[in-house]
Parts: C-alpha cells; structure tokens; sequence
C-alpha cells in the first residue's frame, strides 16, 4: 500500500508533494550488477520526480559507466548524478556523493544491491514515524555466482552460526539495533554528526551508527525494508572480505570498545587458540590431544549446522559447502582481527 503522501509534510517538498531524496551509491568495477541496481531504482514506487541517484565512481576500468550512461539515456526522467573518487574506497566515496547529493533524505545503497520496489517508499515512512534518526532493513543475500560453492556461501552468510545475532541478517524482527546495512537519513543529521570516517576502509557503516547513537540517535530495524544482496562467489574472495572485516573492525572498537559483541570476540579467540595450541603440540602430547579436540569439535559443529541446513533446504551440496563458508569466515575475520592487533602493538 502506497504512503499517502501527506505523511511526508514534515520534508521540505517538491512540487508534486514529495521530499526531494538523494540515493548515494559507492562503486568500482561494477559493470554485472550496477543494471540490476539502477532497474529496481527505475521501479521504485515514490515518485521519479523526487528522486536522485548519486554515484561515486572509484575510476572504474570495466563498462560501469557505460551501463550508468545507457539507462541514463533511457531512464531521461530519473536524474542521476555522476562524482569521481580517486581515493577509490567506500567511505571517501559515500562522502564525495554526500557532497554532491541536494536530496533533504540520504538513502546509502551499494552497486551490488537490489531494493525492494518499496525500498525508499519505507525508509522515508520509518523517518517520518519518527522510528530512528536511521532506518534501515534486512538483507536477502543471494549467491554471487553459479555453482555449489556460490550457493554455500549465500547461505552461511545468513546462518547463525556464520553472523551470530546480526539481526538484518538473520532476524525478522523490529526495533532498535546498533546497526542496519545501508540506511536512510535526514541529510541534516549526518551534517551534524558528521560524515563517513575515510581512515576506516571497512566497518565506516557500523562506525556511523555507533556515533549516532552516542549523540543519543536511534537505528531502527524495519524488516519490512528489504533488499538484495550479492555475497562473494569464491571461498577466497570471501576470505579477502572477512580478513578486511576483522582488520578494520579493531580498528574501530579502539574507538568504541563497548560496541564489542560477543560474536566479535569468538573468531579471534578461535584463531588465537588454534595457533597457539598447535604450537605447543608440537613438544607436548597432551596439548596435542587439547589441539585435534577442539579442532574435531569445531569441526562437528560446522558438519551438524551443514548437515541440519542441507536437509532443511533440500541441498545436499550444503552438507559440505556451509561448513567450508562458515570456517573461512570464522578463520579469515579472526586472523584479520589478530594482525590489526599486532599493527597496532608494533607502531605504538
């Protein structure tokens, strides 16, 4: 049911009624999903009008631009904003399309994302009702290529055991979060909290909200906001994304320590524990007994959630693929985690 539009009367209007929205979109070498991006905002059910599409553009060497140029030609309603960021990383990106965006609201969204067609219909009614300073929704995270593997980590991307209580992965449920992918925002809250941290390459939404909420703002999670994701396609650019993750994320809670949870604590520790002990196998047998039980428990648990899953979703590739994921995720965020701590313990 579209939102009538008098319950937008606290935006500044455009003159069919409508807040005037800007949609930032950070990209480098997006030229395979830009076009689905750029479709589902060609559908979105607010009116063209109202709407603006900035994208900060990393100096890609594919099509991307070409893309963005052949639904600009066909799309000539829907005005779309086209910025450089030579420093070619996430935050610097979100912050050059902030700086060209005239919209009143700031939608975030990623070139490898899908949006509901209600996407921004929603946001701007959560921000409206007063909801959160941010609100965002929930991923529907889908493979980032053909195959088993794909499919596998698609799936772990989305388990409990994979993201622990990451609710706009893994929960339908509404309410206040400490963090919500993407998001919309009055464009006057982010002037006044300030802009994205360009020294964090990963982890710059979560440091965004965990500054907003400290200046008493609120996150809220509408499960009824719902998006596309892609996840990566091979266990090693998963890998790269999760030691990414890890790395920046100490890096982050230096700042913010008690935004520390418990799910942040365990691959590390896990990690730690691994390489630890299989060091001290290496003169002690019983160490090298503590060393293979804990590797054949971890191991387990990762065969019953895959075993479990497979036989839930009736893909019996899962048995093997989910606990190939999950590991690398777990091992990957965990030694990114570690080595951030070493960088940090060598230059201070």
């Amino acid at each position: 049911m579209p939102v009538h539009v008098s319950t937008f009367a606290q935006f500044p209007v455009d003159r069919f009624g409508m807040p005037l929205i800007s949609i930032i979109v950070p990209c480098f070498n997006e030229e395979n999903t830009i076009q689905l991006l750029l479709d589902a905002l060609g559908q979105q059910t607010v009116s063209h009008s109202c709407l603006e599409i900035v994208i900060a553009d990393g100096l890609s060497t594919d099509g991307t631009h070409r893309a963005v140029q052949a639904f600009q030609q066909q799309h000539p309603e829907l005005k779309i904003v086209w910025v450089e960021n030579p420093r070619r990383n996430i935050p610097s990106g979100l912050n050059a399309a902030l700086a060209a965006a005239a919209g009143e609201v700031i939608v975030r969204l990623d070139a490898h994302s899908i949006p509901a067609p209600d996407y921004v219909e929603r946001c701007l009614a959560g921000l409206e009702a007063g909801l959160g300073e941010n609100v965002g929704g929930v991923w529907e995270i889908r493979p980032g290529g053909a195959g088993w593997m794909a499919r596998s980590i698609a799936v772990a991307a989305a388990h409990p055991l994979g993201v622990g209580d990451a609710r706009y992965r893994i929960s339908g449920q509404a309410g206040e979060v400490d963090t919500v992918p993407f998001g919309a925002f009055r464009h006057e809250v982010l002037d006044r909290i300030g802009r994205y941290d360009e020294t964090l390459l990963s982890n710059e939404d979560y440091e965004l909200n965990a500054r907003l909420r400290k200046q008493g703002g609120r996150v809220y999670l509408d499960p009824a906001i719902r998006s596309g994701y892609f996840a990566r396609a091979t266990l090693s650019a998963l890998a790269r994304q999760y030691f990414r993750y890890g790395y920046w994320k100490l890096r982050m809670l230096r700042r913010y320590p008690d935004t520390l949870r418990w799910r942040q604590a365990l691959p590390p520790l896990l990690v730690l524990s691994l390489v630890l002990l299989g060091l001290a196998a290496l003169f002690s047998p019983f160490f090298r007994v503590l060393w293979l039980v804990e590797i054949g428990l971890y191991a387990l648990a990762l065969l019953v959630a895959g075993g479990l899953t497979a036989a839930r979703k009736r893909e019996p590739a899962l048995l093997l693929g989910l606990p190939l994921a999950i590991a690398t995720m777990h091992l990957a965020w965990g030694a990114g985690f570690l080595v951030s701590l070493l960088d940090f313990k060598r230059n201070h």
